[in-house]
């Protein structure tokens, strides 16, 4: 997820250096969504991952 992040943020970037405006908006914007999502599923795992060891240790 990260990955396609990253590739979106790389297409926006290069869209925007040839003036192509509505592709690079877009793309950014699918970036932005990408990274927000991996950020929550990180999270989410990482307190699932924390309360799981805390449950096996006590």
């Amino acid at each position: 997820m990260l990955k396609l992040a990253l590739l979106f943020l790389v297409i926006g970037l290069v869209a925007a250096l040839f003036g192509f405006t509505a592709i690079a908006g877009a793309s950014f914007a699918i970036a932005k969504f990408f990274a927000f999502l991996f950020l929550v599923l990180f999270l989410i795992f990482l307190i699932l991952g924390l309360t799981a060891a805390r449950k096996i240790v006590t």
